[in-house]
């Protein structure tokens, strides 16, 4: 498939983005900070690397916190040491968007401009939230897998990072709201959302235990990069029946898909952590210039990445959005796994 027509579908200048050098229109001096869920993460690292580089690109210095642990705790201590520091704006991946909430109010009656981006912080505590895909269009996406995997009925569960997520939250509540408002879902029976906290061995743990648990087991779907990366690997070591979907890194999860029995995801799906990066770096850049609040209907210029607009989210407040989620199958996934 042409890089053209691949960029054309996902609806976001992956391939450019990778591919091409990029073009801003203005600079961005200041220094604008990106705080992930934690360390140790590929897809936290691919949204490090598209931030720093739009960051960079626009003259202004960019500061990477990757937290020792996916908690709350560990994200504060981070947000305490960067308004000590004094940056003009923080990006970050909510671990707990309760928890953060005074953390974050404080950077921003400290004049800090706050966006979230990945996994949303609490509308008060942000400007705008930069959204990798529509909620409800990842859990039609995710709960349609599993409707086809199962073959229409069947025991499913779901392998999730930490229990306070909030994107995965609202993905697989959406799952849920979906599978409620169509008798086609009827046959389904979700049995378990299981919490691997994103890490690999509590994942692969979990995954064990599903398995164990539910005999009659037909499908897993694992919205987590993590999660999705380390039930693929126990699924197909152990020769596993049970099936797989979800959201995965293609260049992690390459020798798992398959259409045969002998590879245990048939297909997934995700967008790109870079352009992710890359839109809340311009996001954060156009709070601090003043040249968004984060009110709906606003517009701004994402460098090469062309206008964004900021729309209503569900949870009163406001977000853009960077395009659909992408399925990565036995046809494409060749291509995609060294791209990232």
């Amino acid at each position: 498939m042409q890089k053209k027509l691949i960029s054309a579908i996902l609806g976001v200048s992956i391939v450019a983005s990778l591919f091409a050098a990029p073009v801003f229109a203005e600079d961005a001096a200041g220094t604008y900070a990106l705080i992930t869920k934690s360390a140790g993460n590929p897809y936290n690292e691919k949204e490090a690397e598209g931030f720093q580089k739009a960051v960079e690109a626009m003259g202004g210095k960019a500061v990477i916190q990757h937290p020792e642990a996916a908690t709350a705790d560990a994200q504060i201590s981070v947000i305490q040491s960067l308004i000590s520091q004094g940056v003009d704006s923080i990006c970050i991946a909510a671990n707990d968007s309760n928890a953060l909430e005074a953390a974050l109010t404080e950077a921003m009656a400290s004049g800090i401009a706050v966006c979230s981006l990945d996994s949303a912080t609490n509308a008060d505590s942000r400007a705008v939230h930069v959204n990798q895909a529509g909620t409800m269009e990842v859990g039609q996406a995710l709960i349609d897998a599993v409707l086809d995997l199962t073959g229409g009925e069947g025991q499913w569960a779901i392998v999730s990072a930490t229990s306070q997520a909030t994107n995965q939250n609202a993905w697989i509540d959406a799952m849920k709201a979906i599978a409620e408002s169509d008798d086609k879902y009827a046959g389904l029976e979700l049995v378990e959302v299981a919490y691997g906290d994103d890490e690999p061995q509590k994942s692969t743990d979990v995954t064990q235990a599903l398995l164990t648990n539910y005999p009659d087991l037909k499908v897993i779907c694992a919205p987590t990069t993590v999660g999705i990366a380390a039930a693929a690997k126990v699924l197909q070591d152990q020769k596993s029946p049970v099936k797989l979907t979800g959201l995965g890194l293609p260049s992690e999860m390459a020798e798992y898909i398959g259409d045969d029995d002998a590879h245990a995801c048939p297909y997934m799906f995700l967008w790109n952590p870079i352009d992710i990066g890359r839109l809340g770096a311009y996001t954060s850049a156009a709070l601090v210039a003043g040249d968004i609040t984060g009110e709906a209907g606003e517009t701004f210029t994402a460098g090469d990445m062309g206008e964004y607009e900021i729309v209503e989210a569900a949870d009163d407040g406001t977000e853009v959005i960077l395009g659909p989620p992408f399925k990565f199958d036995p046809s494409n996934i060749g291509e995609w796994k060294d791209v990232y």
